[in-house]
């Protein structure tokens, strides 16, 4: 299977709360961590720094391109962090959870 973990950060708990509950509901990741953050980052030539929230979602990456998608369709950010890496093991009880909540 081509398991990974899909990295996104939101401006807040609620956005990154109804981001996570929408794609577990519609089955495109089986779970999803979210974590209070610090970013720092270039933009528009400012460096930035800015509280946010780091959503850890573990999904099949077979289904990325829709992932992606849906992602951009729910984020206020022109640009959304949106980064697939790869898992290269885990335990087979867990991925074959994983693999059982992606349809």
């Amino acid at each position: 299977m081509n398991y990974g973990v899909v990295l996104v950060t939101a401006n807040s708990s609620e956005q990154a709360e109804a981001i996570a509950q929408s794609l577990v509901k519609e089955k495109l990741v089986a779970c999803v961590n979210i974590l209070p953050v610090t970013s720092i980052y270039a933009w528009q030539g400012e460096i930035c720094r800015e509280a946010e929230w780091q959503l850890i979602m573990k999904t099949n990456l077979d289904k990325f391109t829709e992932l992606e998608a849906r992602i951009k369709s729910l984020h206020s950010y022109e640009i959304p962090e949106i980064i697939a890496l790869p898992i290269i093991q885990g335990a087979s009880n867990y991925l074959n959870w994983l693999g059982e909540q992606v349809k």
